[in-house]
């Protein structure tokens, strides 16, 4: 039986931020983190969550986000939310996805243009998808439930793929362009995704990004990824999130500011955690090409 998706009856947190949180850059939120972090005092910046690693009710994974959230901004990222499977969206999740959103008022809610679920089956990986318009209709229904449900716009992520289909019949961008134009969603541009699917399918990495709907981003990720080779001995690329951002990627980051202009932007490090100072040093060079950014942005309003 589907669960009956019920408002939850806490107190949210008060805002201590301005929404929108403008060109700031942020990190992902480790536990091990906490001490460091309030050891600094409040600082420019976010901090961005995985949403299912606080579905549940109490305990001290709420306490340490509790204490963060009085601080900072937070962006709330879903992976498991499976927008893009073919099943109805689980409306259990669901709920506690916009238990989430009312109890810490995240400046940015996010989930990924994938599926990782089968029938009864769930998959621990973000999976791709045909673009097709069978695959446009039933994304563009999932996302129109998800923003009625939280009420507020979601952020759509574009994937890094290792298979494309035969049957798709429009680009990735174009398909993404679609589902922003239908729905009203934003987008969450991850600039590693971009560089990794483009090395692994021989397409421009730059030419995707005058396709992209740039306008429409409210949201950056950045990431490092492993190199591995295929079975042709072919270069591979895998989104890992264990290691810094590679200067391809600065590089395109770069592109896209200059662009579209300064935006949130997150980096991503999820695996063989550094010290916190390594992951700070990482956001600071983002906020270095966003401070570029602004500047620009100055010159031209002059």
């Amino acid at each position: 039986m589907d669960a009956e998706i019920r408002p939850r009856t806490s107190a949210a947190i008060p805002l201590r931020f301005s929404l929108p949180i403008g060109g700031v850059a942020g990190t992902s939120f480790k536990p091990e983190y906490l001490a460091a972090i309030l050891d600094e005092g409040p600082q420019r910046g976010f901090f961005e969550v995985h949403a299912e690693n606080y579905m549940g009710a109490g305990g001290p994974p709420h306490r340490m986000l509790e204490r963060l959230r009085r601080d900072y901004p937070l962006s709330l990222h879903g992976v498991c939310m499976s927008i893009g499977g073919p099943a109805p969206l689980d409306r259990a999740h669901l709920a506690r996805f916009r238990g989430l959103v009312a109890r810490y008022q995240p400046a940015l809610v996010s989930e990924h243009l994938a599926w990782s679920t089968h029938e009864t089956s769930f998959f621990n990986d973000l999976l791709p998808l045909p673009y097709t318009e069978a695959t446009l209709a039933r994304v563009c229904d999932h996302i129109d439930e998800v923003q009625e449900v939280i009420r507020r716009p979601l952020l759509l992520e574009n994937p890094s793929t290792y298979v494309s289909f035969r049957n798709s019949t429009m680009s990735e961008a174009d398909f993404i362009r679609a589902v922003a134009e239908r729905t009203g969603c934003g987008l969450l541009l991850d600039v590693n995704n971009v560089f990794v699917s483009a090395t692994n399918h021989g397409f421009s990495a730059l030419q995707y990004l005058a396709d992209f709907p740039l306008t429409r981003v409210g949201e950056i990720h950045l990431a490092g990824h492993a190199e591995q080779s295929d079975d042709e001995g072919e270069l591979l690329l895998i989104d890992s999130h264990d290691g810094p951002v590679a200067d391809a990627v600065w590089k395109l980051f770069e592109i896209v500011i200059a662009r579209r202009g300064p935006v949130p932007t997150l980096v991503e490090w999820d695996s063989n955690i550094p010290d916190w100072p390594v992951l700070k040093a990482e956001a600071a060079a983002a906020q270095a090409i966003l401070n570029r950014g602004c500047a620009m942005e100055d010159r031209h309003a002059a």
